[in-house]
């Protein structure tokens, strides 16, 4: 690792992420819309901790629009009824913790340590 990578990160995540960003810039209004939409829900609720998880996220995001856009598929016969489910479906394939995620499985625990508690 180069001594400015330690200052700024990895370089190549920086690059993978701005030629995700110049694709969402080419695709079609609704598309790129959707896009947008998406980006700012998984950039919020994603992996947090995995920059390259992320980047992973957004790279698989874009192919599925450009492909989407490509074939002529609607955004509703991409995302579904629920985009949140969508979202929240995507995201579970990719690893690294959001903080959300990690609040829910703290909040499983404490309530499963409370129940045990109070049978015990």
């Amino acid at each position: 690792m180069a001594w400015y990578e330690k200052i700024i990160g990895d370089l190549g995540e920086k690059k993978r992420y701005l030629a995700y960003k110049a694709r969402v810039k080419r695709l079609p209004e609704p598309y790129r819309q959707a896009a947008a939409a998406l980006e700012r829900y998984l950039l919020h609720l994603g992996p947090s901790d995995s920059g390259s998880s992320l980047v992973a996220m957004l790279d698989d995001l874009g192919d599925l629009l450009e492909q989407s856009a490509a074939a002529g598929t609607p955004i509703r016969d991409v995302v579904g009824s629920d985009p949140v489910s969508f979202a929240e479906t995507f995201m579970e394939n990719y690893g690294g913790g959001s903080w959300i995620r990690k609040e829910r499985a703290r909040l499983e625990r404490a309530i499963e340590a409370a129940e045990h508690d109070d049978t015990a």
